[in-house]
């Protein structure tokens, strides 16, 4: 179980008579100071932190968690999510052309730290997402140092491109759109030097994609002379017919022909089929796999906020003639989905704020070397999107995992992940073994380097799934396979020590949670 946490909850206006006590005319007590109630009913203060290529944002929040009992299980879920304090958005600083300045970062988060009249040793819990040029090794290494002199026990959410474009699908509110109406949306979120693109059914993004489609590629100063050029803004110049170098002459009517050029290019890369090799050329992963029908388009991103007429503001970049091309396009049929109103755009990926919750495992696991394997803190959850039938496939147990992984970018960290698997109906020898084989092959990677394997599942096979992959398919590397949990995909967990007698391995759940 975790230690209690320094925040009681407040809830001022609850008071409970006890009509059945004999004392019926005592005082009333507030609620908040019933000692069963305070064990069930948990405030959290969370802080989260987005830092991008372009822009960095600081966003605190508090969460009342309430916990539910369950046969197997004691789990606390987030009841209701507030949100106290958003920075502006500042930009990135930049020390050199692709090194972020920690000192002058340190102090935007210090700033919002004072806005916000918030010490670090008020924080329970957070999260900070590093993406673009903060995912550089020299980058991450010289913020994680920031942050640890600013206290606070966060969670590092290191999202590469195909990560990032689920996140924004889900922080700018497509998802839930999607869940709610059972329409196929496409998000589009564009920021300062990527685009990332995701296709949602029912609400779970089906295909992501990112490509080298950003507002600040390009940046000039107040005398319209480059000051920044990326290698892609170096590239969309090339394709409007601009050479440029840094300090030549960039028109306003020279950056708009920019800008056409790459909204006609953002255009292509979703709509047209086969593509044109100079727009398959700007995809930084895979290709958008086919996306059928569309019923809707959404944008999100800083670039968004031009795109729905929300800001007006130039910053001397790509951004405001980007989103206005784009708009002309979806009104003008070029960009052929209807266009959804807007949900979070600039923020849309800052909206993650951390979700504790504990669960209790089985008594039944295979644990291989509980010393070895335990405790870990903050291991990324991978939920592959399958769940056995009457007969189990092991190369399709194989594929989705293989899948997640990559959708997820568990392998740009070279971290440990936890595999969570769903299981229900017969435990057979017939149905495990394939079970088993197919999440030998879906790791064959990470075993094949030595890396330990855990394994969780919700459903009470842990014990002879574990003896299948160590007895009959030798898999060599430390396992811990256990059972009665329930995870998902965005998920950090804690893995406390096997609890004696009962057996069982405590979960600490670090959920981003979005804003509805």
């Amino acid at each position: 179980m975790t230690k209690p946490p320094p925040h009681d909850p407040v809830v001022h206006s609850a008071y409970v008579p006890d009509h059945d006590h004999e004392h019926d005319d005592d005082a009333l007590h507030p609620l908040e100071d019933n000692p069963i109630w305070r064990q069930d009913n948990v405030t959290l203060h969370s802080v989260g932190i987005d830092i991008g290529s372009s822009g960095t944002q600081v966003l605190f929040s508090r969460l009342r968690l309430r916990r539910i009992g369950e046969s197997l299980t004691t789990r606390y879920i987030v009841v209701r999510r507030e949100t106290l304090y958003r920075s502006p958005v500042a930009l990135t600083p930049y020390a050199s052309a692709e090194r972020i300045d920690a000192e002058e970062l340190g102090a935007i988060i210090d700033r919002a730290y004072g806005a916000a009249d918030v010490r670090p040793s008020d924080i329970d819990t957070g999260v900070v997402i590093l993406t673009g040029e903060a995912l550089r090794r020299r980058n991450a290494e010289a913020i994680a140092t920031i942050l640890a002199e600013r206290g606070g026990e966060l969670v590092t959410a290191t999202a590469g491109h195909n990560m990032e474009a689920m996140l924004a699908a889900y922080g700018s509110g497509a998802a839930r759109v999607s869940h709610d109406t059972g329409r196929r949306l496409l998000n589009i979120d564009i920021g300062g030097g990527t685009t990332k693109l995701a296709v949602l059914e029912h609400g779970r993004p089906v295909t992501t994609s990112a490509l080298a489609v950003g507002g600040r590629l390009l940046v000039v100063d107040e005398r319209d002379r480059v000051v920044r050029l990326d290698p892609a803004g170096r590239r969309h110049a090339a394709r409007a017919g601009y050479a440029w170098e840094p300090g030549d002459l960039a028109r306003p009517e020279d950056l708009e022909t920019v800008t056409e050029t790459m909204a006609d290019a953002l255009v292509a890369a979703v709509t047209a089929r086969p593509l044109p090799d100079d727009v398959a050329g700007l995809y930084l992963t895979e290709p958008l796999e086919e996306t059928g029908p569309i019923e809707g388009v959404m944008f999100s991103g800083g670039v968004a906020e031009y795109v729905y007429g929300r800001e007006d503001r130039g910053f001397g970049d790509l951004g405001r003639g980007l989103g206005r091309a784009l708009r002309r396009r979806i009104d003008s049929g070029a960009l052929p989905f209807p266009l959804l109103p807007p949900g979070e755009c600039i923020r849309a990926t800052a909206l993650g704020a951390s979700e504790y919750s504990v669960q209790l495992s089985g008594n039944t696991g295979c644990v291989t070397a509980p010393d070895a394997l335990l405790p870990r803190r903050n291991l990324q959850v991978v939920r592959p999107d399958h769940r056995p039938g009457e007969t189990v496939d092991p190369v399709a147990v194989a594929d989705a995992i293989r899948r997640r992984l990559v959708a997820l970018d568990a392998d740009l960290s070279g971290a440990d992940i936890v595999l969570a698997m769903s299981w229900d109906g017969p435990p057979s020898y017939d149905r495990l073994l394939p079970f088993a084989t197919g999440i030998r092959d879906g790791l064959a990677d990470r075993i094949a380097q030595g890396r330990p394997v855990y394994v969780m599942l919700d459903g009470d096979v842990a014990m002879t799934l574990g003896r299948l992959l160590r007895e009959e398919l030798a898999v060599g590397t430390e396992l811990l396979v256990i059972d009665g949990l329930s995870l998902r995909d965005f998920d950090y967990i804690d893995i406390g020590r096997v609890r004696h007698p009962s057996g069982t391995v405590p979960v600490t759940i670090k959920s981003l949670v979005f804003g509805t």
